[in-house]
């Protein structure tokens, strides 16, 4: 997919740079597989606000993603690429055999009309989902499950990709889209190929309300707080922060390290991401 420009009739237009759905081949979702969204604002079960900068936007409808591709041996038909409001990738119906159709993430390069399939008996194809196993070193897979049977968690977002850079009997090494690379087990699916829309990187909203129809608010900086709500406000005119930068919380919000030393799943990471780390 690429992105559009517009003729600059407007100032929001000038700088916009959206995307371009000429490659969806439908607009109504599947209304079988639709479910209900109860809009949060960002506040939890309390009314207390837990997520900043979040409200409004446009109302939305859940598609059910089929992320476990739990159907084994059952060959389907790619129906449609459509667009998903709930998440940056595209979706990709799937008519199975048997008559049932599912969501699940659409890959790169997969066409309208081709045959997928999960399990271990399918074939090292786009679109097609089995264990680490049968999957060659090298090979590009995304939708991965973090432990066997917990449905696919890794590398879902749009244009992302996980690579499988080795095997040592039931542990696999994998390369993250961060990456960081991680042990998993041999026995987690992943879907061959990587996610579709990697142009999503690009898009540029060009006026704020793009931004609100997204359900995203403005955001306010700490320093123009007063020192009551965020520590780095308050002062005469522009005063300079003078501490380490922080969250309302006191947390460190440049670089500062957030996970936690005693977490089981340490163990697992062969090689940390980020600067210096690699």
């Amino acid at each position: 997919m690429a992105t559009k420009r517009f003729k600059a009739t407007s100032p929001g237009r000038r700088h916009a740079d959206l995307p371009d759905f000429s490659e969806l081949t439908r607009c109504a979702p599947e209304r079988s597989l639709l479910r209900p969204i109860k809009k949060t604002g960002g506040r939890n079960s309390q009314g207390r606000t837990t997520c900043r900068w979040r409200g409004g936007g446009h109302k939305r409808r859940y598609r059910l993603i089929d992320f476990s591709r739990d159907k084994v041996g059952i060959p389907a038909t790619v129906m449609t690429r459509e667009y998903d409001p709930n998440r940056s990738a595209w979706i990709t119906l799937l008519n199975y055999s048997d008559g049932e159709k599912r969501y699940i993430l659409a890959p790169l390069e997969l066409e309208i009309g081709s045959r997928v399939e999960a399990g271990e008996g399918a074939e090292i194809r786009v679109g097609n989902a089995l264990p680490l196993r049968r999957v060659p070193v090298g090979a590009v897979v995304h939708n991965l499950e973090l432990s066997p049977g917990s449905g696919g968690k890794v590398a879902r977002s749009a244009g992302t990709s996980a690579k499988l850079i080795g095997k040592e009997g039931d542990r696999a090494h994998v390369r993250l889209p961060s990456g960081e690379v991680r042990i998993f087990s041999t026995e987690c699916v992943a879907t061959i190929g990587e996610v579709s829309n990697p142009d999503h990187k690009n898009i540029k909203h060009g006026k704020a309300g793009r931004v609100r129809h997204l359900g995203r608010k403005p955001r306010v900086r700490g320093v123009a707080m007063n020192p009551v709500d965020h520590p780095h406000g308050g002062g005469e005119g522009r005063a300079r922060v003078g501490r380490p930068q922080v969250s309302p919380t006191g947390k460190l919000a440049k670089g500062g390290r957030t996970r936690n030393k005693r977490k089981a799943s340490s163990a697992l990471i062969v090689r940390r991401a980020g600067k210096g780390r690699r």
